[in-house]
């Protein structure tokens, strides 16, 4: 059987075990372990269980359960509720108003949990009830919170990011460190957004927001000093040379709990709590990882990648036509899965095309989780509108409606690192990472 007869009949399979409702990693491994058995001689047993021991026993890896349990335990501290009071009264002269809490909260939020979910969620349940009782539009409410949260998946500590650098031996603090500049770029980009649309449509942001003085703005800012202490105590840690991504990760860990304990919200059921939802979250996402993890080792068995990557290079695409085709791929990919799930499964067959094309490994993975945060607000299975969908009631499909300015701003912020990659690569390259 010719390779692209194989990569359809594999394509096929995968589409149909995941179109079945099976999980992700039974599928990965089950279309594995399917090409290694029908289209290769490789001792399957062998392999299988080296690939998947060598995959868990990965101490890159560490940091992702880590950095899910800080996540956790920020969830059900009061740090949204600290986080409104000490930004709001800082926002009442800029036009939009409180509409900048939800992309500056999401973005310091995104600093301290790496989950975009997690961040729609903290930020929304505290956001939404205000805002609405204020009388904010709907649409710029729910479209602000779906578009910033997506930035839980690029700001550091971004679990994706570490799951690209496990995946592509990348260095996860350089990935963290190119993370920043695109961070940054993207509030800019939404909250300039916001100014813009509240400056042409006066008449929908409400008046009246309560004005303080210039003594009561620093005494209600610092509600935000614990949460300032904890970035700085984990993303300067690693910036500074002074511990690895898992080393700040158990930081994060030891400061979010004082936090908790500082905010009083640390219980007993808030500690279970947080602990088996890391645990669930970080099992779910090393399960898919090894699936993955084998589906490459067998791609390579089979040749697929390299006959893909031939391909591409005998179709003489630029490395921009490539970039344009992966970007449809990733956006149509992403509306059926997770943004891990999309990662981990087409690292082993895209690589090498990237690689082909001369495209620094280490910028498409920002640029890959650029992609991915448009995936997270696109129709049927974009995960922030599940999550604003359940946090308000509102149709998904208006959720998604909302959402379409703060997608093509994602996609605006894509063509920018791509026309100026130093926006990605300076930073790292300046400290060294």
């Amino acid at each position: 059987m010719s390779e692209l007869s194989m990569t359809i009949f594999l394509l096929l399979a995968l589409f149909i075990l995941l179109g079945s409702g099976i999980w992700v990693a039974f599928s990965l491994l089950t279309v594995g372990m399917i090409g290694m058995a029908v289209f290769t001689d490789a001792p399957l047993g062998e392999v299988l269980a080296t690939t998947v021991w060598g995959a868990s026993n990965s101490w890159s890896l560490a940091a992702l359960p880590l950095f899910v349990w800080m996540g956790e335990i920020l969830f059900r501290s009061r740090l949204s509720e600290d986080m409104f009071a000490g930004l709001s009264p800082w926002l009442t002269r800029l036009p939009g108003r409180l509409l900048h809490v939800n992309i500056l909260g999401s973005g310091i939020f995104a600093a301290v949990s790496g989950s975009s979910a997690a961040t729609a969620a903290t930020i929304g349940k505290m956001s939404i009830p205000e805002l609405s009782k204020r009388k904010y539009p709907t649409n710029m409410v729910i479209g602000t919170l779906a578009g910033s949260a997506t930035l839980g998946l690029l700001i550091p500590p971004s679990i994706i990011l570490i799951v690209y650098g496990v995946a592509t031996e990348q260095s996860i603090a350089r990935l963290f460190i190119g993370g920043i500049l695109p961070g940054l770029l993207l509030i800019s980009l939404f909250i300039g957004y916001v100014v813009i649309w509240s400056l042409l449509h006066p008449d929908q942001i409400p008046a009246g927001e309560e004005v303080v003085s210039f003594k009561e703005r620093i005494n209600r800012s610092q509600r935000l000093i614990p949460v300032i202490l904890l970035i700085c105590g984990v993303i300067g840690s690693i910036y500074t040379g002074i511990a690895s991504p898992t080393d700040a990760a158990a930081v994060g860990v030891a400061l979010s709990l004082l936090l908790s304990k500082y905010t009083r919200t640390l219980n007993r059921q808030t500690f279970l709590d947080g602990l088996m939802g890391a645990t669930k979250t970080s099992c779910m996402i090393a399960f898919i990882l090894t699936g993955a993890a084998f589906l490459t080792v067998a791609m390579a068995f089979t040749g697929i990648p390299q006959m893909l990557a031939l391909w591409i290079a005998d179709m003489g695409l630029s490395p921009y036509a490539l970039l344009g085709v992966l970007t449809l791929f990733f956006v149509v990919l992403g509306c059926f899965l997770d943004g891990i799930s999309v990662v981990v499964l087409t690292t082993s067959v895209i690589m090498p095309m990237v690689e082909q094309a001369g495209i620094d490994p280490f910028w498409f993975g920002i640029f890959v989780v650029i992609v991915v945060e448009m995936s997270q607000i696109t129709p049927p299975v974009g995960f922030n509108l599940f999550v604003i969908h359940g946090l308000t009631g509102l149709n998904i499909l208006r959720v998604a409606y909302a959402a379409i300015p703060f997608f093509l701003l994602l996609l605006l912020a894509l063509i920018l690192i791509v026309v100026f990659p130093a926006i990605v690569t300076i930073l790292p390259d300046l400290m060294g990472g």
